[in-house]
């Protein structure tokens, strides 16, 4: 086979693998309208239907007709066949069997060892959907029998994802979101923050970089406000004070979007509280006896934020002193 229809078949199966890693099975389209099984039957296009159809026998668990369909493929398209196509086979028989841990490895292997293979795109892809699954919820086994969910594992193989490609590509942004959005499901609004904000870094404005300024500020905010309520007077305030440094900067840059969000309630509502944490200050000295403390702090509440219900009593608290 000419050197340009190589080419042009590696550059074929990269399209094709890539695209069928996240399709669901039955998606067998090599793009919008045009079903593989429709392509005529030259050379290139039986190899782009026998790739598809090797994908399918994997997506759909089928192990022993998937290794028969790739040996096909090696038989009938020697060009394209080597070391990183053995690899990938391997890598891709693991997921057929839902054997992530090895499936994963052996991608690895395959973009350590072969980082300009036709099968990296694809490769990396796979590794995408094996981490999206642990986000989701897939338990990892441990030491044969002791099954974990497989939170850790899944933002492993992302971060990995994105040092192999760069947080300013496509799916770096998206193993980096994923990661910052599974913590904040989980909670871990810390961990959240440091991810919004690293994303910040790279993309400081656009869709995404909107969208980390906004995580960053949700996070923050999330902080002070976890449970149980009666116990937030004693949190660190620092917390309230960049959720509503990184809220006004959002209503600044994006005054549609926060209008629609709701922003300028938010604010209020961090107003109010931060008005209250001083006051409880307040009612500390004043508890122990220390008044000339206390009547500073509200004084202060009084004149920080006036229109709060906060500095109401603490009028009323310096009125009785």
């Amino acid at each position: 086979m000419p050197e340009y229809r190589i080419r042009f078949v590696i550059l074929a199966v990269v399209v094709v693998l890539s695209a069928l890693s996240s399709a669901s099975a039955g998606t067998w389209r090599l793009e919008k309208g045009r079903d593989l099984k429709a392509v005529s039957a030259d050379g290139e296009d039986k190899f782009l239907v026998a790739v598809a159809e090797a994908k399918k026998f994997v997506n759909t668990g089928q192990t022993k007709a998937a290794r028969k369909a790739y040996d096909v493929i090696k038989k009938d398209f020697p060009e394209i066949a080597g070391p990183d196509f053995d690899l990938f086979i391997k890598a891709e028989i693991y997921y057929c069997k839902v054997k992530f841990t090895k499936a994963v490895r052996n991608y690895n292997k395959l973009l350590t060892e072969y980082p300009k293979s036709g099968f990296r795109e694809a490769a990396l892809d796979r590794q995408f959907a094996i981490a999206t699954a642990y986000l989701a919820g897939k338990k990892k086994t441990l030491l044969g029998f002791i099954k974990i969910k497989g939170y850790a594992e899944g933002i492993r193989i992302m971060e990995k994802i994105t040092d192999r490609v760069g947080l300013d590509t496509q799916m770096g942004i998206k193993a980096s979101v994923a990661v910052a959005e599974n913590y904040e499901q989980r909670k871990k609004f810390n961990e959240a923050f440091l991810k919004w904000w690293e994303i910040s870094l790279e993309w400081e404005m656009g869709p995404v970089g909107r969208d980390a300024l906004l995580g960053m500020a949700r996070c923050k905010y999330a902080v002070y406000n976890k449970p149980p309520e009666y116990k937030r007077t004693f949190y660190d305030a620092s917390s309230l004070s960049s959720a509503k440094s990184y809220y006004g900067r959002f209503k600044l840059l994006y005054p549609k979007d926060a209008k629609e969000i709701g922003i300028d309630e938010i604010l209020s509502e961090i107003d109010e509280q931060l008005a209250y944490k001083q006051l409880s200050i307040g009612r500390y000295y004043q508890k122990t006896g220390n008044r000339q403390p206390a009547n500073l702090y509200y004084d202060m509440v009084v004149n920080d934020w006036p229109g709060s219900k906060a500095a109401q009593e603490a009028k009323e608290l310096l009125a009785n002193k």
